[in-house]
């Protein structure tokens, strides 16, 4: 990965799993950023992407089925 630390990826480590052009990911990432689900910093040509732990934690919660 690109210098990725503890928690991030580079727009650029997810071309390539994902098999999708460079613009296509960073459309879909940068929706995921409106929504609250990740944050973006910008470093150099690239943005690294991080998770948002609370918002992940509200759509579980969300999406929790109650057991019967």
């Amino acid at each position: 990965m690109a210098n990725a630390t503890a928690g991030e990826l580079c727009a650029c480590d997810l071309t390539g799993p994902l098999d999708r052009a460079q613009p296509t990911v960073s459309h879909h990432l940068a929706i995921l950023v409106d929504a609250g689900l990740l944050t973006r910093e910008k470093r150099g040509r690239w943005a690294w992407y991080r998770l948002v732990p609370q918002r992940l934690d509200q759509i579980r919660a969300l999406l929790a089925v109650p057991q019967r």
